[in-house]
C-alpha cells in the first residue's frame, strides 16, 4: 500500500494525478515475496521484513542506485532500513537522506500522518537553562483545544521544570517525558529570573486527532486588511478507516479563505512556523487559495523518481504524471494579493517549503523567522497489503521542484527578515505583540506594534530538543533522545 507525503522527516505527500488521489495503489511493482504465513505466532520474522523492506527499496528509493549491495539481513527492521539510507551520517552532505524512516507499526504511522496519534495535546520546546547544558526546562508553544493539556489549563509560553517531581536535566527528559502519566512542575518569571511557582499540572496522553488549523482571524492596520492563518500539519481531515479520505480541514481551510475574500483582505500572513508538513494534496489547497494570477495550467510542484519508476510510469500513466498544477478556486484571494508573509522557524519543513517554493514564481514570498529544514524531497507510505507485515516505512522517492524548475533548498528558506522565537515570555499566536506576527505586520504596514525586533539575546537559550520532532515523523526522530518524547 502506497500513500504520498510531503512532511517533515519522512512527510512530501504527493499525489501522482487526479486519479491516484486514494489511500492505496493496488498495482505495486515489487515482485511479491512469499512469507512462511505459517509461523506459529502469526508474525513475520525479522528477515522476512527486511525482505520486505529490501523489494520496495530496490524499485522505490530515490537513490535505488546506492543501496548497499550486501546488506546485512541479520539486523533488527529498524536498524536495517537505517542501513540502506543514502549517505545517511554524513552531515556535511545537505543533500544526504535525512527524512526517510520506519514504525513498528503502519496503521500508527498512517494516523499520525494524519493528525492522529497519542498526545497530551501540548508542543513544547526544551532549552538548556545556560550554556553547562545541565539543567532543562520546557516552554509551551502551543496547545491544540479539547486535548488533556488545554483541559490540565496549559497554554503558550507556559513553563516547567520537572517531571513527575523529578527537575529536568540533559540526560533524563526523553524518559522522563516518555511516562504515561506526567505530572508537570510549572515555573514562572519574576523580576527576570525563572522561579518554581509550587504549581503542578497532571496529563496523560490520549489517542487525539488534531485539527491543523489553529487560529485564524483578520486585522485593519494602516489602511490593510490583514488576513492571518496559524496552519500545523497539512490534513486533508479526519483520520478514518486507514487513510485520510476525509476532507473536513480542506473545507475549512476554503471556507476561511471564502471568509477573508469576504471582508476584503489585501494582505496575509500564513503561520507555519510548527508545521513539519504533511500531505501535498493539502498544500496545493492551500496554495490553490493563495497564488496570484494562477490557473489549472499553472504548474505548482512536479517530482523527479528514480530512473526504474519514472520508466515504468511513463508506460503506465499519462504524460504529466509527475506534475501537480494549481487548482482553481473560487474563494482564492490572489487578486488582493501582490505578495504573501510566511512566518518560519526551524521546525517549517516539507509541504511548508514546497507552498513557499512553489508560490515564489507567482508573487512575492517574504519569509519572517528562522531557517526552514530544508526538505526539497518526497516520500511515500508502504505498508503490506496481506497485513502480515505489520511494520510501515516512509522512503524518500522523489525530489521536488516548481515551475521555474527551481528546488535546491535542501539546506533551507534563509528569511527575509530574521527573528527568534524567545524561551520565555512567548505572547499568544495572534497577540499583536508577539515578535514573529508583529514584525509581518510591520512590513505590510509600517507600524510597529512590538516594543522591538525580535527577541533580547538574554532570552536565547541552547535548544536541547522540541516535541515537533515526534510530530508524524520529526526531523530529528532517530535520535536517542528525541525518539522517546511524547506530546
Amino acid at each position: 500500500m502506497l500513500n504520498h507525503f510531503l512532511l517533515r522527516p519522512a512527510l512530501f505527500v504527493a499525489t501522482l494525478s487526479s486519479f491516484l488521489l486514494t489511500s492505496c495503489w493496488k498495482d505495486v511493482n515489487p515482485t511479491t515475496t512469499l512469507f512462511n504465513t505459517n509461523n506459529p505466532n502469526g508474525l513475520a520474522t525479522d528477515r522476512e521484513v527486511n525482505s520486505w523492506i529490501l523489494t520496495n527499496m530496490k524499485y522505490y528509493y530515490l537513490w535505488n542506485d546506492k543501496i548497499p549491495a550486501n546488506p546485512d539481513t541479520s539486523l533488527t527492521p529498524d536498524k536495517f532500513f537505517l542501513s540502506l539510507l543514502y549517505d545517511r551520517n554524513n552531515t556535511a552532505n545537505p543533500n544526504r537522506d535525512r527524512f526517510s524512516w520506519i514504525q513498528q507499526s503502519a496503521d500508527e504511522l498512517k494516523a499520525s500522518l494524519s493528525g492522529q496519534s497519542k498526545t497530551t495535546g501540548m508542543e513544547y520546546r526544551l532549552y538548556y537553562k545556560d550554556n553547562t547544558k545541565t539543567n532543562v526546562i520546557g516552554s509551551v508553544l502551543y496547545v491544540l483545544p479539547g486535548s488533556p493539556a488545554a483541559a490540565a489549563g496549559f497554554k503558550r509560553g507556559d513553563i516547567f521544570t520537572t517531571v513527575n517531581g523529578q527537575a529536568l536535566t540533559g540526560t533524563n527528559y526523553a524518559e522522563l517525558l516518555a511516562n504515561d502519566a506526567l505530572t508537570f512542575g510549572m515555573a514562572t518569571i519574576a523580576n527576570g529570573a525563572l522561579i518554581d511557582s509550587g504549581i503542578t499540572r497532571q496529563v496523560t496522553p490520549v489517542v487525539f486527532q488534531e485539527d491543523p488549523v489553529l487560529l485564524d482571524t483578520t486585522y485593519s492596520i494602516g489602511g490593510k486588511t490583514i488576513g492571518y492563518i496559524v496552519y500545523n500539519q497539512f490534513i486533508p481531515g479526519v483520520y478514518q478507516n486507514g487513510g485520510s479520505s476525509d476532507k473536513t480541514y480542506d473545507n475549512k481551510l476554503d471556507n476561511i479563505f471564502g471568509k477573508f475574500k469576504q471582508r476584503g483582505v489585501n494582505e496575509l500572513v500564513l503561520d507555519l512556523r510548527y508545521n513539519p508538513g504533511g500531505y501535498v494534496s493539502s498544500s496545493t489547497t492551500l496554495a490553490s487559495l493563495i497564488g496570484k494570477n494562477i490557473n489549472g495550467s499553472n504548474v505548482f510542484y512536479a517530482q523527479q523518481w528514480n530512473s526504474a519508476v519514472t520508466a515504468d510510469y511513463n508506460k503506465k500513466y499519462n504524460a504529466g504524471w509527475n506534475t501537480q498544477y494549481f487548482q482553481l478556486k473560487s474563494n482564492n484571494i490572489g487578486g488582493n494579493l501582490s505578495r504573501v508573509f510566511i512566518l518560519t522557524t526551524g521546525s517549517t519543513a516539507s509541504a511548508s517549503e514546497l507552498v513557499i517554493n512553489g508560490l515564489q514564481p507567482f508573487m512575492t514570498v517574504t519569509t519572517i523567522g528562522t531557517t526552514t529544514v530544508g526538505k526539497n524531497v518526497g516520500s511515500i507510505t508502504i505498508s503490506d497489503q496481506t497485513g502480515y507485515i505489520k511494520w510501515g516505512m516512509q522512503p524518500l522517492t522523489f525530489r521536488s521542484t516548481n515551475a521555474q524548475g527551481f528546488g535546491d533548498y535542501a539546506t533551507g528558506f534563509t528569511p527575509s527578515v530574521e527573528v527568534k522565537e524567545p524561551a520565555y515570555g512567548m505572547k499568544a499566536l495572534g497577540d499583536l505583540a508577539e515578535p514573529l506576527l508583529g514584525e509581518a505586520i510591520y512590513q505590510i504596514s509600517g507600524v510597529r506594534t512590538t516594543a522591538r525586533r525580535g527577541v533580547s539575546p538574554d532570552d536565547i537559550l541552547p535548544e536541547a530538543a522540541s516535541s515537533l520532532d515526534q510530530k508524524a515523523g520529526g526531523s530529528n526522530m532517530f535520535l536517542e533522545n528525541s525518539a522517546k518524547l511524547l506530546k
